[in-house]
């Protein structure tokens, strides 16, 4: 946008040398504009797919025995776990087995809201 301005500016405004300069700084902007963008946008790795929720925690919503469900964001995966992981404690993904995401308890338990208990 700049070089556009910078080219308009130098036909119709600026004397002859300082169109010249401003279509060149123009052009020098834009580059390292251009430069810093993409580099900034590449920065690191986006991480999507369940191969992304290796090492994270997640909650047991279905008892694991050794096949149960857990929950991680919000989504309900199924999952294994080896040691047996009871409602509502915390583990953590070791591994991906094709949809079924392998667990081990985690030393840290996370009970349920109030508003989930059964009385």
């Amino acid at each position: 946008m700049t070089f556009i301005a910078a080219v308009l500016l130098a036909i119709f405004v600026l004397p002859p040398p300082w169109g010249l300069v401003a279509i060149i700084l123009s052009g020098i902007w834009e580059i390292g504009q251009t430069v810093f963008t993409i580099r900034w946008s590449q920065r690191r790795r986006a991480r999507v797919g369940a191969e992304a929720l290796v090492g994270r925690k997640a909650r047991v919503v279905v008892r694991c025995d050794p096949v149960g469900k857990v929950a991680i964001d919000g989504e309900i995966w199924n999952a294994r776990c080896e040691d047996g992981a009871e409602h509502g404690q915390t583990v953590r993904v070791r591994g991906l087995q094709g949809l079924t995401l392998l667990v081990e308890r985690d030393h840290e338990t996370v009970s349920e809201p109030a508003s989930h208990q059964s009385t």
